[in-house]
Formats: structure tokens, sequence, C-alpha cells
């Protein structure tokens, strides 16, 4: 299977962002005619033909200076040196121009794989306007219409070609945690407090995901992979804004871990981009343990810690069903906590119902709060099976999918949390219609 990054680069309106979003099947980047309108790196996962990857949006680059270009190209070089392939698309209306040139030019020098791809080409009669983009020099051009989705497999076949091969991983056995959060929250501190706390590091493995590393120790006798997502790098002469840079590392991260321990810096407080990360985590369906780092650096009376788990709770409502722990990765106060809470929302996203049991307990619940009626109907379930674990999958066999409320769906939830110990881990609902005999 092949998997990686593409990145998707331009000069402005030649419709980056409408063959990212046909790419990744959901409207995720701004679509404008206005340049400029994407300026930082926007990511998504997608999938073709049965591999996945990750893809980058970017904004446009001008070889004219232009409000913001600096930190536009700064983005997009750090984009480039991301990806595994780079995706060029280019204007088949408007024709070969110097800010292609120049764009071209920055390829050159990356020494990676190059997909050209001709976009607006619409119908046939411009279909001769992708062979003036031959003098770019990156291959040959593909024509493609990103708001009619036509060539876009092609594009996409061709970048599967380019792709490397999933790597098979060294399988370390223990519990894998990632540790994920936004730049200086005190995630290598809180590494170093864990792994010191042990003193059992084994050996450190470099993983198949870059700029990832692998930390094998023991705690009582029971095996751990930490997966560091700390150390952000400045790439050359590329300055950003970290908080940008971090985001593909901790998606990866996440992809490769069993719980994820989302760090909080308690002295800064609660930021925009923690919310990005988390969400993050939860798209994975990885179990979360909410750390609350640098707890010491806090003027703390007797309620300070009620007032911020409520902050947190409110601010992370998605998150609702992770457990949190303060600690102070300095002192080391309450990092021992740590494992065992990460052991225990594995042991949850790991459980499995018995289908009596299951059934029970949705029964009931439909009893005492019956879906409310839509159009004179109401939502019914007549079989609930556990499906999978990790996270916990329920399917609800049902008159109609469509009547079931988001509200009556998290509803459904709580009186399964109520029920079971689910504390940690995302649950996942599946209304299907049920097949008549």
């Amino acid at each position: 299977m092949k998997t990686g990054v593409i990145a998707i680069v331009g000069r402005p309106n030649v419709g980056k962002s409408t063959i990212f979003n046909r790419i990744a099947g959901e409207r995720v980047s701004i679509v404008e005619d206005t340049a400029g309108v994407t300026r930082d790196r926007i990511y998504a996962s997608a999938e073709w033909t049965g591999n996945t990857f990750k893809i980058i949006d970017t904004g446009g680059i001008q070889v004219e200076d232009q409000p913001y270009q600096e930190e536009i190209r700064a983005q997009v070089q750090i984009a480039m040196e991301e990806a595994d392939v780079i995706l060029m698309v280019v204007n088949g209306k408007a024709g070969l121009n110097d800010d292609d040139q120049y764009i071209a030019s920055l390829l050159h020098q990356q020494e990676k794989p190059v997909v050209l791809a001709v976009n607006m080409i619409d119908d046939e009669s411009r279909l001769m306007n992708i062979y003036e983009f031959y003098a770019l020099g990156i291959g040959d051009p593909i024509a493609c219409s990103g708001i009619h989705g036509i060539g876009i497999g092609d594009i996409l076949d061709k970048c599967m070609e380019e792709l490397p091969e999933e790597e098979e991983s060294e399988k370390s056995e223990g519990l894998r945690i990632a540790v994920i959060g936004e730049p200086n929250v005190g995630k290598s501190s809180l590494v170093n407090a864990i792994l010191k706390e042990q003193r059992a590091i084994v050996s450190n493995i470099q993983g198949t995901t870059r700029d990832a590393v692998d930390t094998p120790f023991t705690f009582e006798g029971r095996p751990y992979v930490i997966v560091d997502t700390a150390g952000i790098r400045k790439r050359g002469k590329v300055y950003e804004s970290i908080e940008k840079y971090s985001v593909l590392r901790a998606m990866r991260a996440i992809e490769r871990c069993d719980v994820a321990l989302f760090v909080i810096d308690a002295e800064a407080g609660i930021r925009e981009q923690d919310k990005h990360v988390a969400g993050y985590a939860l798209e994975a369906g990885r179990p979360v343990v909410i750390v609350v780092n640098k707890w010491d650096a806090v003027d703390k009376d007797d309620k300070t810690m009620n007032r911020f788990t409520e902050k947190v709770r409110a601010e992370f409502a998605y998150l609702s069903y992770a457990p949190i722990v303060f600690v102070s990765a300095k002192t080391r106060q309450r990092v021992e906590n740590i494992l065992p809470l990460a052991d225990r929302v594995y042991e949850n996203a790991s459980r499995r119902i018995p289908t009596n049991i299951l059934n029970e307990v949705i029964a009931d619940t439909q009893v005492t709060t019956p879906a409310p009626t839509h159009n004179g109907k109401r939502f019914r379930i007549y079989y609930t099976t556990q499906v999978a674990v990790n996270p916990p999958t329920f399917v609800f066999s049902c008159n109609d999918p469509k009547l079931l409320h988001f509200s009556y769906q998290r509803f459904l939830e709580n009186s399964l949390r109520e029920a079971f110990d689910f504390e940690g881990t995302p649950l996942k609902i599946i209304a299907r219609k049920k097949v008549s005999e």
C-alpha cells in the first residue's frame, strides 16, 4: 500500500483549493475567486484505490511582492519539504506566466517527484492549451477540471505511482502512547519525566513516520512505547509560526498510537491551536488522556483545579469522556498517575459488551426515554451489536436511520457510557435500516 504526503502548490487563482477539496471529498479549503484567500497550509486525509495519504493545500506564490507573500512562501516551502510528492497546479485557461516559471524553478531545487496538473480544461476546445506547459520542464502535463472532476483520477493515479510504499515498521510490543499538543506546552519535559521516573529506557528506534522517535521502556514490568512529537525544527532559512508546522507531526503520531496524551499548558491557558490538535485525536478514534502540565507554575487556592477543569470541559466539550490529570513535568508531581490512566483508557477502548446485555440496556433506554417523533414517525432500534473496538463501534438495526437526530444519538451514547466504563475513549454509533426477511 502506498502512503505519504502530497503538497499542492501553484500561483494564485489556478484552482488549488478546488482540486484539494475534490480530492479530500469535502469542502475543507475556502474557495473564492480572489487571490490570496488561502495563506496557511491546510491538511486533510484522503484515499485513492486503497491507498491512504495526506494532502496539503497552500497559498499562491507570486514573483511580484504582494501582501503576505513572505509568509506564504515560507509556508509553501515547508509544505514542499514535508511532502513526498508535489502536485503543481497551473491555469490552462490563462496560460503560462512568470509565476509558473518561478514556482517550477523552486520545484527543481526540491529533487522530489512533481505531478503537473493543468486545471480549467473544462472541454476539449481547451485541450491544446496544455502543451505550452512542457516549457516548465517538470514532466507531462495532465489536463483536468477541479470544478467538474475531470482528470482528477488521472492525477491521483500518477501521484500514487510516485508515493512511497508504506514501510513495515519494527513492531515494538507495548502500549503506544503519543504525546501531542501545541509547541512549548512541555511535551519534551513530560516525556523525560515519564522516562526518568521509570529509569528503564531500552532503546531509541527511528519510527516509520518522519521526525518521530519511538522510545520503548518498561514500567512495573509492563512494556510501553512513547511516540515523541516534540522537537520542532526550523528548516534552513524558513521561519514560520511553529503552531502550523506541528500539525502534520501530530496527525502522524496520533495515527500510530494506542493512546494520545493531549498536553495543555496550565500557565498559558487554553489556546485556539489546542482545539485543532485535540480534534485530530477525536477524528482518529483514539482514546485520550488530557494532561494539564506546568501546574506548579499556577497560583492556586482550593477551587483552582475545579475551575480549570470546568474551563477544559467547556472548551473541549467533544472530549467530555477524557480524564484530566494535573501534573508538573518539572517537579514530577502526579506524573506517576499518567501511565495507569493510559492503561485504563486503552482497556476501555478495547472493551467488548456481550450482545444480550447491550440489547437490554438499549431496550431499557428506549422505554424510559423514547426518541422524539418527526413527521409522525419515531426512531426505533430493533437490535444492537458491537462490531469493533478501538474505538468501540455499535450498529443499531433500526426502522429508519434518517430519523436518528444527533441529539438522540448523543443521548444513546451517554446511556452506553452510564452503563459501561468507556472513560477516555470515543464511541462510534452507526444506524442501519433493518433488513426485511
